[in-house]
């Protein structure tokens, strides 16, 4: 049993998700609103350790009306358990997960680190050796009562969950603007697939405008 999973994202009509200096802010108002609605919605959000770096990220619901029990579970996948001190989504505003690898397990129990963040509340689950194993983490939220989550990335995160048939729908706003860059971060990320015939295949089960921005929900029609 796993979650339900959401990716909810937002990109540039050539694929971009962020520049290669890291500027991000793509959706407009109407569309925070709505990412936020869907928050507010779910029972967890989750990101890779790279948004967390990149952006600081609350991972709470801000952008509407609502009450701090309205908030998800806030996850993390850092595997090599770099979430920073002062990192906002350790604070007491919502539940925090990180999740990390085995191989750094007894280092980071070791840490300042680690006291720190039990003090604040967060908990902790521990799978796979370098990596993650993200069947096993998606398990372990589901046992922790997360049945609806949404997975705001990054890049590849995306790909990692998309290869590990651990997404259902996605849904995207597409924002009329093109940035370009090769080093640009795209939607999708980490190493791909080698051929046309392995990508993975979606249904269009929904799409309208949203002030200037385009709004798409996809199925992921799994084998």
């Amino acid at each position: 049993m796993r979650p339900y999973v959401i990716l909810s994202a937002a990109m540039t009509l050539d694929g971009k998700i962020a520049t290669a200096t890291g500027s991000s802010n793509i959706s407009g108002k109407k569309d925070l609103e709505r990412v936020h609605e869907l928050r507010k919605e779910c029972d967890g959000i989750m990101v890779g350790i790279g948004t967390v770096m990149a952006d600081d990220p609350r991972l709470t619901v801000h952008k509407i009306n609502a009450n701090p029990e309205d908030n998800p579970v806030r996850v993390v996948v850092d595997s090599r358990l770099r979430t920073p001190e002062d990192a906002r989504i350790t604070n007491c505003d919502a539940k925090t997960i990180i999740a990390g690898a085995n191989e750094y397990k007894d280092d980071f129990f070791d840490s300042d680190k680690y006291g720190l963040f039990k003090e604040r509340g967060v908990k902790f689950f521990f799978s796979g050796d370098e990596r993650v194993d993200l069947v096993a983490l998606m398990s372990y939220l589901h046992e922790e009562g997360i049945e609806k989550l949404m997975l705001e990335g990054g890049a590849t995160l995306n790909f990692s969950m998309l290869k590990a048939g651990l997404i259902d729908e996605i849904r995207i706003c597409v924002a009329p603007m093109v940035v370009g860059g090769a080093n640009a971060k795209t939607f999708f990320d980490g190493e791909g697939f080698d051929t046309m015939d392995e990508a993975v295949q979606l249904e269009l089960v929904d799409s309208y405008s949203l002030d200037k921005d385009l709004i798409l929900t996809y199925k992921i029609l799994n084998d």
